[in-house]
């Protein structure tokens, strides 16, 4: 793993009630015993930005991307990308764990493109935790709105920067989706109506 991401972390950060996992027989056999699904089973991900999948009712499995996407009609996918577990959805993209890299990619219909999002799930958790957090305890001070808004710009920089330096992908340019996410935050549209950040933004 990539990052040192503990279910421990997560609850003392956003407590259980916050958290969503994914059960191990929602995952296709080629994928049910890769460290991303263990991650994904035993970790789990902060709920607000990113929506884990729901497995389907009836067969209890989680979608293929070749059930979401039309995957040939995709630039830059893999051969195999059809039989991938979607193991959640960001903005407008499909996430789809690869078995056998242990990478995510991102999936995206309206662009029919698919990118490399993370290295490993690992980092998937980590970019979440931090930009969760972010949301979550960013406090608007007594200072003018403008210094305020470089304030949190300086924070979405930091996360960008030091994901950067251990996995390159989540922010490679600017039109990934976590990209995009981070522009949202800084611009201060992310914040839900009961955290200190939207209480100082909007009353």
């Amino acid at each position: 793993m990539l990052f040192d991401v503990t279910r421990g972390e997560l609850v003392r950060v956003f407590g259980e009630d916050r958290l969503a996992v994914l059960p191990a027989a929602a995952f296709p056999a080629s994928a049910a015993d890769t460290e991303g699904a263990r991650l994904l089973q035993a970790v789990g991900v902060p709920t607000g930005t990113l929506w884990l999948r729901e497995p389907d009712e009836d067969s209890g499995l989680l979608a293929l991307v070749r059930e979401v996407v039309d995957v040939e009609g995709f630039e830059g996918g893999s051969p195999d990308a059809g039989e991938w577990p979607v193991i959640g959805w960001l903005l407008n993209a499909h996430l789809a764990l690869d078995p056998g890299s242990g990478k995510v990619y991102a999936f995206d219909p309206d662009e029919e493109s698919v990118r490399e999002l993370h290295t490993d799930v690992s980092s998937l958790v980590q970019v979440t935790l931090r930009f969760q957090r972010l949301l979550d305890e960013f406090t608007f001070g007594d200072d003018d709105e403008e210094a305020e808004f470089e304030r949190l710009e300086r924070e979405v920089e930091r996360i960008r920067e030091e994901t950067g330096g251990i996995d390159p992908l989540p922010f490679q340019d600017d039109e990934t989706v976590w990209s995009v996410v981070g522009e949202e935050i800084a611009a201060g549209q992310r914040f839900r109506g009961d955290s200190p950040g939207a209480r100082s933004l909007y009353g």
